[in-house]
């Protein structure tokens, strides 16, 4: 393919996406195929000679698109969304025009630099304080600062191996010795929630360390109290706690634990503290929603999402830290091939050892792309939008009166249920009665929701937060839901 053919084809797959976004809420948001198909739809080796664009164009048509789960439909209420935007999608074009491998400054100074800036945008966006800035207000740098990661997962694990260097440190004060620190590695408690990310435990597995997993109180919080309670019974066991995750918007409720009170703890007990706002963060643009993170300001790393409900397409996840001193110490490795620059260095930043790989793409692109298209005061509309649509849903599946809301409705999450009485029968019945309906607003087409479990009380999550959504897609989600219930009842009664 020569720059001509390029222009052409490149034209004609701007087209085809439009075209895609314009028809996408037409289609099922679920893929119906079953595991496997596509195997017995294409070859089993790559082709030995070039096949035509049209070819692979037919292909996407006929034989990918049956495959996908459409997280760009206005119909599609699952999990959290995955909001990309035609501004965003621009920013990665040009991000693979460059196509960088961008692991430090001199590699390609503008991808540093802009993510040094873009990421102190975005902070600033969101309110956090200024520990987390990488620019000082006169100019100079700054301890702390901001990072794109690929993931929220990610996030974690860079975090803990920078608490973990940090718990080493406070170690090494006391007088043990390497051979000694390496000997007790494996006593390192790391803390969360039992509503907590999987992310969490899944980090410490790989860096070797315990997690203790601590219930939360009735509202999915993890509370001040119950830290402290395993930590001290930790220590008396002769283990090391060193790191505690609050979050700010679980994954099943969009609940928002102790943060100022888990603070504390941390302060007393020298434990980094780590803020997971994968999907709420976003939020925190509008201002009224900062009284609910009073705390993020004492933690020692923050990271939320902008893939998630920040209109930036996958991947990019926005990690700060307060002092980057650990994270850099514990990740850096230096080699011959990797040069250094020499003289000034306060914006030269070698974000390969704020992560776990050594190459990087130019994210911060589509970042800049979106809040420069979109601007503070459009982004802010975008969530406001999602959050009075979802409390628009809460209010009418009250009114309904055969369901009940089982978490505040705080952000775009709701979560609800058949209540118990409209079904005769047992606990485990009116559980089987929800899963049931889970499955039949999914098997109807129109919509995608996913339920989950939260003590053994089965309940449906929709999340509203489809970037190019609108109200009559919410009341099409209700309109199916009251539907699909009408027929359970029918049918069970």
């Amino acid at each position: 393919m020569d720059v001509n053919e390029f222009k052409k084809r490149g034209k004609e797959m701007i087209d085809f996406i439009a075209e895609y976004y314009e028809n996408v809420d037409n289609m099922p948001p679920m893929s119906s195929v079953k595991p496997g198909y596509l195997y017995s739809l294409i070859p089993h080796e790559a082709p030995e000679e070039p096949e035509s664009f049209e070819n692979i164009q037919q292909d996407i048509e006929t034989k990918i698109m049956p495959g996908m789960m459409h997280w760009q439909s206005s119909n599609f209420f699952g999990w959290y969304p995955s909001s990309g935007s035609f501004p965003a999608m621009l920013g990665d074009m040009v991000s693979s025009m460059f196509s960088i491998i961008g692991f430090n400054w001199i590699c390609s100074p503008a991808a540093t630099e802009l993510e040094t800036v873009v990421m102190d945008w975005l902070g600033k966006l969101i309110g956090l304080d200024s520990r987390f800035m990488a620019i000082k207000e006169d100019g100079t740098e700054g301890d702390g600062g901001g990072v794109i990661q690929g993931t929220a997962s990610e996030a974690h694990i860079v975090v803990m191996i920078a608490a973990r260097e940090m718990a080493v440190d406070r170690l090494k004060s006391y007088g043990m010795n390497s051979n000694d620190i390496d000997m007790i590695r494996h006593t390192l408690v790391a803390y969360f929630s039992d509503q907590t990310h999987s992310a969490g435990q899944k980090a410490t597995s790989i860096i070797g360390c315990q997690a203790r997993i601590i219930p939360s109180d009735a509202s999915f919080r993890l509370t001040k109290c119950a830290l402290q309670a395993a930590i001290t019974k930790d220590r008396q066991d002769g283990l090391i706690p060193f790191f505690v995750c609050a979050t700010f918007g679980t994954t099943n409720t969009a609940a928002i634990d102790d943060l100022y009170g888990i603070a504390d703890v941390a302060d007393s007990e020298h434990l980094w503290l780590h803020i997971d706002a994968a999907y709420a963060g976003a939020a925190l643009v509008c201002p009224e929603f900062r009284p609910l993170a009073r705390g993020i300001e004492r933690a020692h790393s923050f990271n939320f999402n902008a893939h998630k409900w920040l209109l930036t397409n996958f991947d990019c996840s926005a990690l700060w830290v307060a002092d980057s001193t650990h994270l850099v110490n514990a990740l850096s490795i230096e080699r011959e091939y990797l040069p250094k620059v020499k003289g000034a260095t306060d914006f030269v930043k070698d974000y390969r050892n704020w992560e776990l790989p050594l190459g990087r793409r130019f994210r911060s692109l589509k970042l800049w792309f979106v809040m420069r298209m979109y601007g503070a005061s459009g982004i802010r509309a975008y969530i406001r939008k999602h959050v009075k649509e979802a409390k628009w849903l809460e209010a009418q599946l009250l009114e309904d009166g055969r369901f009940e809301i089982m978490a505040p409705v705080v952000f775009g999450l709701v979560v609800f249920r058949v209540k118990s009485g409209i079904i005769a029968g047992s606990a485990c019945d009116v559980n089987k009665t929800n899963a049931e309906l889970v499955r039949r607003i999914n098997n109807d087409g129109r919509v995608f929701l996913v339920g989950t479990n939260i003590r053994g009380v089965h309940v449906l999550r929709p999340n509203i937060g489809s970037t190019y959504g609108t109200p009559e897609n919410t009341a099409l989600l209700v309109k199916v839901i009251k539907e699909c219930t009408t027929s359970i009842i029918a049918e069970y009664s």
